[in-house]
């Protein structure tokens, strides 16, 4: 398929209409939002400049979900099916994320810790979303396979191995998203470079539905940034984190190319790292000293460039920066 043909043009199009539809139905959102004080805690051990945020209003994912699931199923779902997928990953994480944000709600409103559903308990319905993704991706889409940079034929993988494989992927993807949602328009802006990478992929490939899916994602994601670029009016709280690393992964197994998902998403890669590094060395420090130490002054990796001295903004642009090298990267290895 040709990236100059009628399809491409469509899917960008349902792209920017999504940004416009989300953009216009953005304030009457945040309006309600505020209305239902469904608003932000702040973690207390966090940068002491983040405590002003207080109370914005959150679960801005729907933004992000509603333009991205109307346009999609008006215009590509009932000629593709197999953008049924994908989109069901979207509600169904989105579900997960809204559900955690209004517990914490609830929490709040009794004067409990704002924990929201357990971890493990959001842990264990991921997995099971991973597993149900990564069977319907081998089974009936027949999509079990790698392509590998510089090799000319797909290489097919047994379900033994492509299955386990591809669960890790989506619940690795889903909480390194999820730690990256710390400072205004950083998740966001992360995934809507790799959303829009992944687009231009799959047209490259020939699936022009899981294109669209991935411009309109972009497009909504934009809008959420015309209101969560800071200082922030809106967070996208887990009902957007949960949903966007879901159905990226999701995305990156359907085309075949999910061996450049680590460079793609980088900045998410870094992250979830730098968490994996503070962890590991407090653990091992505290055996050896009495006293746990740390690696990084904070994790994840953002806070610990803000407490260098980079501002929040710095921050958000230069990983965007960093994010925006690497999604070209990745678009050159997959025309290798």
């Amino acid at each position: 398929m040709t990236l100059f043909s009628p399809q491409t043009a469509l899917a960008l199009t349902l792209g920017v209409v999504s940004f416009l539809f989300a953009v216009i139905w953005g304030t009457p959102l945040i309006n309600s939002l505020r209305r239902m004080q469904i608003g932000e805690s702040i973690r207390i051990e966090g940068p002491q400049r983040h405590m002003s945020k207080v109370g914005t209003p959150t679960m801005g994912g729907l933004m992000i979900i509603v333009p991205t699931v109307i346009f999609c199923s008006l215009f590509i779902l009932p000629q593709y099916h197999s953008l049924l997928l994908p989109l069901g990953m979207l509600i169904s994480a989105g579900a997960l994320g809204m559900a955690d944000d209004l517990a914490k709600l609830n929490q709040k409103r009794r004067g409990e810790e704002k924990i929201g559903i357990l971890g493990r308990h959001k842990m264990l319905v991921v997995t099971a979303l991973a597993l149900f993704a990564a069977i319907v991706i081998y089974r009936p889409l027949g999509l079990g396979f790698i392509i590998l940079p510089t090799v000319a034929n797909r290489i097919a993988l047994p379900a033994i191995i492509y299955i386990p494989i591809a669960v890790v992927i989506i619940v690795g993807t889903t909480n390194a998203v999820n730690l990256t949602d710390g400072l205004d328009g950083l998740a966001g802006g992360t995934a809507a470079i790799n959303f829009a990478t992944y687009g231009v992929i799959s047209l490259r490939q020939g699936q022009p539905q899981l294109a669209t899916f991935c411009f309109c994602m972009a497009g909504g994601i934009l809008a959420f940034l015309w209101y969560n670029a800071y200082p922030a009016q809106l967070f996208m709280g887990d009902t957007g984190s949960l949903a966007l690393g879901a159905t990226l992964s999701t995305a990156a197994l359907m085309t075949g190319q999910w061996v450049l998902l680590p460079i793609i998403g980088s900045i998410f890669v870094a992250v979830t790292l730098s968490v994996m590094i503070q962890t590991t060395y407090f653990k091992i420090t505290r055996r050896l000293y009495g006293t746990g130490r740390r690696f990084f002054k904070m994790a994840p990796i953002h806070h610990h460039f803000e407490l260098l001295g980079w501002s929040e903004v710095q921050v958000v642009q230069r990983f965007w920066l960093i994010s925006m090298l690497t999604g070209v990267l990745g678009v050159a290895l997959a025309l290798l």
